[in-house]
């Protein structure tokens, strides 16, 4: 490369350097001039209103920084929080309503903050072929609010929402114990449909759940405990089609009168 390319090149490079340091300088200063509260305040909740997120986010955070000990910085906390929320910054609306809650945990806005962690949390649940760590920190943030607010609207549409999780979470473990009784691992695939019928009985794959039992149990040759679960199967869902495919299978191997003598019962598990 020549001389005189080499000195075009740095002179590109330091003209470059200048205008983005002077760009840099322009946003810091700009950012940094302080406004009153409430025009500030006012100019992001039009942000929002105009459903602008990242600019109100980026408005209410400067309520915050410019006046810090506010009651219009405690709001902006909470609005940046739901501002986030609505541009399905999940992570950021949590961090956010959670740093409020530090700072004010029995601020006019808490059954709000853990309201909106909760749903920050649902929104973000996954389908049961993945992990449902996000699903479980869903269900244990519905259930705070519901156990802080009980008699709030927050706590009735959190419960409404807590029957929806745990049918994801049942779902999942039927898949996982599914694949153990695919592979003939049946003492850890009773363990998973054991665990739909104890943490999830309201859901809609507890019926499954009990027929997965008796095949576990009839691969295991545990007998009297594939009888049972036939038993529970058939006085709590006697129409269900697994509890005739129970029925069979238990046919199949000369013991299905004994199950369904079982059904007029108070037939247990245990």
């Amino acid at each position: 490369m020549s001389l005189n390319m080499k000195t075009s090149l740095s002179v590109v490079c330091l003209a470059l350097l200048l205008t983005a340091c002077n760009s840099n300088r322009q946003a810091r200063d700009l950012a940094y001039v302080e406004r009153p509260v409430e025009a500030l305040y006012n100019a992001a909740a039009e942000e929002l209103d105009e459903n602008d997120y990242v600019s109100a986010i980026e408005l209410f955070n400067e309520v915050e920084r410019q006046h810090p000990y506010s009651e219009w910085a405690r709001r902006a906390t909470l609005m940046s929080a739901y501002a986030s929320y609505r541009a399905r910054r999940y992570d950021d609306a949590i961090s956010t309503a959670q740093r409020y809650l530090s700072l004010n945990p029995a601020g006019q806005g808490a059954p709000y903050s853990y309201y909106l962690i909760s749903q920050s949390y649902f929104q973000q649940i996954v389908d049961v072929g993945r992990d449902q760590k996000t699903t479980e920190l869903a269900r244990d943030a519905l259930n705070e609010v519901i156990r802080r607010y009980p008699e709030t609207d927050y706590a009735r549409d959190a419960q409404l929402k807590i029957d929806m999780v745990h049918d994801q979470l049942a779902g999942k473990n039927m898949e996982i114990g599914r694949w153990y009784l695919r592979r003939n691992q049946h003492l850890s695939a009773v363990n998973r449909f054991k665990r739909v019928i104890d943490e999830f009985e309201t859901t809609s794959h507890v019926n499954e759940a009990l027929y997965r039992l008796v095949e576990s149990y009839v691969s295991l040759g545990l007998m009297d405990q594939a009888i049972a679960a036939a038993a529970v199967l058939g006085h709590n869902y006697p129409g269900s089609k697994w509890y005739e495919d129970s029925y069979k299978l238990l046919q199949r191997q000369g013991v299905a009168q004994e199950a369904r003598a079982g059904v007029n019962t108070t037939a247990s598990l245990d």
